[in-house]
């Protein structure tokens, strides 16, 4: 019994959350670029069931060994998912990766399609991952923490590389710069589409989420760790990198009592 307990302590010390094995590439280089690989190992991709293939839909975040974060947006009732995770590219077969059957899909009972409200959904898992160099949990945000603007922040997944463009194969980062809510609500900007409970990133024209990259994670250091605190929402219809149409991500640390009363319950 003290063998074990003393193997669980030092397991959970060495894949603590937000801590990668393999440390990102954060240059502050601006625009899209392969991350360096497994760098972001709470990255996972959403695939669903289409015609006996799978086939990525969604982004999303490990947050413990058998819940997922990700977009409202993202999950449909009618849909067969699976939770693929450790992955760099997602054509190739990669040592350390492993697929996950869905055991259990939580939307919040507040989201609005219409008003892109309370965009944010839990997956259980059907099982627990075993946390590894390439598999590990992205920690959460303090609750209503609110970053400043211009905080540098990274926004990861296999969205398409451009308006209507091919997703991509590898793993994409960008650095995305917050845009505090008081700049994102003006007028020319979102305007009154913007809530307190989203989140702004990017708007430079340059780079920015785009299709696919819908549930991922917007991922932001603090004390020498990283924590999701956006959930890819929304970004302009009139294309990915739009000027003063930044990518729109729920506010994760306006939803840790409600993350966490849904963990506990299930």
């Amino acid at each position: 019994m003290f063998t074990l307990a003393v193997f669980t302590v030092l397991l959970g010390y060495a894949y603590s959350c937000g801590k990668p094995a393999y440390l990102p590439n954060v240059s502050r280089v601006v625009g899209g670029e392969d991350a360096k690989p497994h760098s972001w190992p709470w990255q996972v991709s959403l695939q669903y069931d289409k015609n006996g293939v799978w086939a990525h839909t969604c982004g999303g975040t490990l947050i413990a060994s058998n819940w997922v974060l990700t977009a409202a947006h993202c999950i449909s009732s009618s849909r067969k998912y699976r939770v693929f995770l450790g992955k760099q590219n997602l054509i190739e077969e990669e040592a350390g990766s492993v697929a996950v059957a869905v055991e259990k899909l939580i939307v919040h009972e507040k989201w609005n399609s219409f008003l892109i409200i309370n965009d944010i959904a839990l997956i259980k898992l059907a099982e627990h991952v075993e946390f590894s160099d390439t598999i590990q949990p992205s920690c959460l945000p303090p609750a209503g923490t609110v970053l400043a603007q211009n905080y540098p922040c990274y926004v990861t997944g296999w969205g398409r590389l451009y308006t209507n463009g091919p997703i991509a194969d590898n793993l994409q980062q960008a650095l995305l710069p917050v845009v505090d809510h008081q700049t994102c609500s003006q007028r020319d900007w979102w305007g009154s589409t913007i809530r307190t409970t989203m989140v702004c990133a990017g708007g430079d024209g340059v780079v920015s989420g785009c299709n696919g990259d819908s549930g991922g994670p917007l991922n932001c250091e603090s004390d020498n760790v990283w924590e999701v605190h956006g959930i890819v929402s929304f970004g302009s219809g009139l294309g990915c990198n739009t000027k003063k149409k930044p990518t729109v991500f729920t506010h994760v640390a306006s939803y840790i009592s409600w993350i966490n009363e849904k963990i506990s319950q299930n």
